[in-house]
């Protein structure tokens, strides 16, 4: 039968560093600290979410925390992602740039323009990337490439020869 998580034995003085943290401005040092406590008391997570609030994966989370750094998960940890380092880049970047220069209809699609969206989908199916990416990320690779995403627009045409004559004005000129 599985055992139920608790957290370690406590160190001497951890104990009274926990019932002081109940003290704490910070919401989320209190509640970490009500999980710790009570699960050392012998509850389980579901018992310790279904009094205290949050899930029960949650206090798994801080459970695990606390037995693998000791108090220092009672603070907050920053949530900035460990690498920015971007997607689509070197090899990968100039793929994409070539990819641009065909029509979307090589790769089995209906339309001959891309969308940011579309240029994903063919990435991922290339194996630029290996998911498909946001409409942020394709952004940001065609600006490292030079590119000016500008949604396209449509320009009235006539075909009338001698259309360009008369938009500038110069129809009174005609015979």
């Amino acid at each position: 039968m599985r055992q139920h998580l608790h957290i370690r034995n406590l160190l001497p003085g951890e104990q009274e560093q926990l019932q002081n943290a109940l003290k704490s401005n910070s919401a989320f040092t209190l509640r970490r600290a009500q999980y710790l406590l009570a699960s050392e008391q012998g509850l389980k997570p579901l018992q310790i979410a279904t009094t205290y609030g949050g899930s029960q994966q949650n206090v798994r989370n801080v459970i695990k925390a606390f037995n693998a750094e000791g108090l220092e998960a009672l603070t907050p940890k920053s949530r900035r992602p460990k690498s920015v380092k971007p997607l689509l880049e070197g090899q990968n970047l100039q793929r994409l740039e070539h990819l641009l220069h065909q029509s979307p209809r090589l790769w089995g699609k209906n339309t001959s323009l891309w969308t940011q969206h579309l240029i994903a989908q063919v990435a991922f199916e290339e194996g630029l990337t290996p998911e498909v990416v946001s409409h942020e990320t394709i952004r940001q690779a065609l600006r490292r490439l030079g590119a000016n995403w500008k949604r396209a627009k449509d320009w009235i045409t006539s075909p009338d020869p001698q259309y360009e004559l008369k938009k500038s004005g110069a129809s009174a000129l005609l015979p």
